[in-house]
Formats: C-alpha cells, structure tokens, sequence
C-alpha cells in the first residue's frame, strides 16, 4: 500500500492559469508539482528569504528542479543594474504550478538579495566579462 501524499488544493475557479485539473487527467503526467502545498511552499519562500550565499541559492536552484521541476534563471538584466530590480528572475514552471507562486519565488529571492546584498555582488560577478555566463 503506497503512502497517501498530500496534493496542493486547487486554487478557486478563475484565478490561476495553473491548469491543475488538465494536469490530473493526464495519464502519466508528472505529479511533483502538486506536492507544493501551501504550507510547503510558504516553508519554501522563508527558505529562500534566507539565503546565506551564491553557493546556498545555487543549491537551492538544483533542488527546485529536481524536487518539482521548477527552474529559475537568475541573471543581471540587459541594461545596468542598480537595484535589486535590475536583476532578472525568471520562473519556468511546469504545469501545476500556480500563477501565485510564479510571482513569489521571485519575490522571495529579491528580498533575500536585499537582506545581503553581497549575494547580489557574487552574481554580478559570476555574470561579469570575464565570469561565467
């Protein structure tokens, strides 16, 4: 007998584009992003809320993926950065994933960014002329 696991309850009708019920109806499909409940996802954002360095939001970045499929691209933008704002984060979901947490991911990891900005500096620098791209 498998062990029940709790699934994300479905967001009220007309509010999100997460196409949750397309998503069940699939044969097949996979499930993991349905296991982000509320309560995991809020222990989520105070995760990332507490990034303590590049390294930490790098590991959190893989651990997305593999848990629940969620890639997020963190780069400077195309034009100068200046603020927190100026740092492009992207969220690539798939489906499931609600339109709410789309948008508080990467609010979560700005504010960490403002909380220690030298996390910011470490990736200007990982994204500078001669670092990593």
């Amino acid at each position: 007998m498998e062990p029940i696991i709790p699934l994300r309850q479905p967001c009220p009708p007309g509010a999100c584009i997460c196409e949750r019920e397309r998503l069940l109806e699939t044969p097949g499909a996979d499930l993991r992003i349905l296991r982000l409940t509320r309560q995991e996802e809020n222990r989520l954002l105070q995760r990332l809320e507490n990034l303590q360095s590049l390294p930490d939001l790098e590991h959190l970045q893989r651990r997305l993926f593999d848990q629940l499929g969620i890639q997020v691209h963190i780069a400077p933008g195309p034009n100068e950065v200046r603020t927190m704002r100026g740092i492009r984060i992207e969220v690539e979901g798939p489906p499931g994933l609600c339109r709410k947490t789309r948008q508080s991911i990467p609010a979560a990891i700005r504010r960490a960014l403002e909380k220690r900005p030298e996390i910011a500096y470490r990736l200007l620098d990982a994204h500078d002329l001669f670092g990593q791209q």
